[in-house]
């Protein structure tokens, strides 16, 4: 195998080789995601969707990356998916509670296969839901996409923030400023950090071999947020609802390649 090499900012660049090996990654975690989705509706627990999800990651021979993950003094994260509900924005612990009709859930996990990781999240409905709840779905998967078709090489980083953040902010909501996403690889964060906001022509430049995971998050009130006293569930301040959606992006020689979705595609 090629290994990867670092540019002099500490970011790897990925052989073909090695991104091979995170579409497989990736693969595992958009079948995954088909698999929890199926089974969202008003009753089910978080518990029994974060069992849903380990059972088959481990069952195709892959890993859960975020069980046992710590992150500063954090207790290791028990589970295999954080399940953030309503005004929960990231890093839910699953467990007990039972999701009720008009609800939203966001949902993000990662999988390891052959030593690489891919890592994604979505927010949907549990049965009915507001309009206003709707609209922040809509819009939070729109930001991520508009993210993704400025990965290009050549570009920058903050070509993507400012994407994010002018469409989000275009239609009213809040963009988190403290939770951003980040380079993957064999690490399931790595350089570069790729925030959600930023100015255009800025930050580390895109070249191809890159691989990065975008992840906006939006909330309907205001960017500002807390953690709760579990030391992982992150809320909204104002406790308005937040949206989150992420995907795996390839940087390679015929563009964009998305690598945690069931289809695969370009930009």
């Amino acid at each position: 195998m090629i290994l990867s090499r670092k540019n002099p900012s500490g970011i790897e660049i990925k052989s073909a080789k090695e991104i091979e090996l995170m579409r497989g990654a990736g693969q595992v975690v958009a079948d995954t995601k088909l698999r929890v989705k199926e089974a969202i509706r008003p009753g089910i627990t978080t518990g029994e969707l974060d069992r849903i999800a380990e059972d088959y990651i481990r069952s195709v021979g892959a890993i859960p990356s975020f069980k046992g993950y710590k992150a500063g003094g954090n207790i290791p994260f028990s589970g295999t998916i954080c399940a953030s509900v309503n005004e929960e924005i990231v890093h839910g612990i699953p467990g007990s509670r039972v999701l009720l009709e008009g609800d939203i859930l966001s949902v993000d996990f990662g999988a390891i296969l052959q030593g690489f990781h891919g890592d994604s999240a979505f927010t949907m409905g549990v049965g009915e839901i507001s309009e206003e709840a709707l609209r922040l779905i809509v819009v939070t998967r729109e930001s991520l996409k508009r993210g993704i078709a400025q990965v290009k090489a050549g570009g920058r980083i903050g070509d993507i923030s400012h994407a994010v953040q002018t469409y989000a902010e275009s239609q009213g909501f809040g963009v988190v400023r403290q939770y951003v996403g980040h380079g993957i690889g064999r690490a399931l964060h790595e350089e570069p950090q790729v925030p959600n906001y930023g100015e255009a022509g800025r930050g580390p430049l895109l070249k191809k071999g890159m691989t990065i995971a975008i992840e906006p998050m939006l909330n309907v009130g205001g960017w500002e947020t807390e953690q709760l006293k579990d030391g992982w569930t992150v809320v909204t301040a104002d406790r308005s609802l937040s949206a989150h959606f992420e995907d795996t992006v390839a940087i390679t020689p015929k563009g964009a390649e998305v690598l945690t979705t069931p289809e695969g595609y370009f930009f």
